[in-house]
């Protein structure tokens, strides 16, 4: 009980003081672990956990579509990238299949690490002094 209350404790405090990428990134994470356990869900039977665990990972992706910003240019496609992930995990959870969650999950680690990519190259312009404008 106190170790899961200095975990929460910790994890708000990372979220408090993270930069809108760095909260990208969690909330991939996020989405990384509902999918997966949604999937071994899945595998066991488990569809009550199953879709609860996919309807979070859902949660996730509309965050994602809800704070895109219109006026940027890969929007449209983020956007319909987000709306074809919500799709093949509603599909995963009507059809109890692991299949169409283990596309998302794969994206979705692949999205991770290029957001994280982009983080660090953000991060080594503005150490570096370099502006962008």
């Amino acid at each position: 009980m106190i170790q899961s209350v200095q975990r929460n404790k910790y994890l708000e405090a990372s979220v408090h003081t993270a930069t809108p990428a760095q909260l990208l990134i969690l909330l991939c994470d996020g989405a990384i672990r509902f999918c997966r356990a949604a999937i071994e869900a899945i595998k066991q039977n488990k569809y009550d956990e199953a879709n609860s665990n996919l309807c979070r990972a859902q949660d996730i992706i509309s965050e994602f579509m809800i704070t895109l910003d219109p006026q940027s240019p890969i929007s449209d496609n983020l956007m319909k990238l987000y709306e074809y992930f919500n799709y093949r995990l509603i599909q995963a959870n009507t059809k109890k299949n692991i299949e169409p969650a283990e596309e998302v999950l794969g994206y979705l680690i692949e999205l991770k690490e290029t957001w994280f990519q982009a983080s660090k190259l953000v991060h080594q312009g503005s150490a570096a002094g370099v502006t962008h404008g």
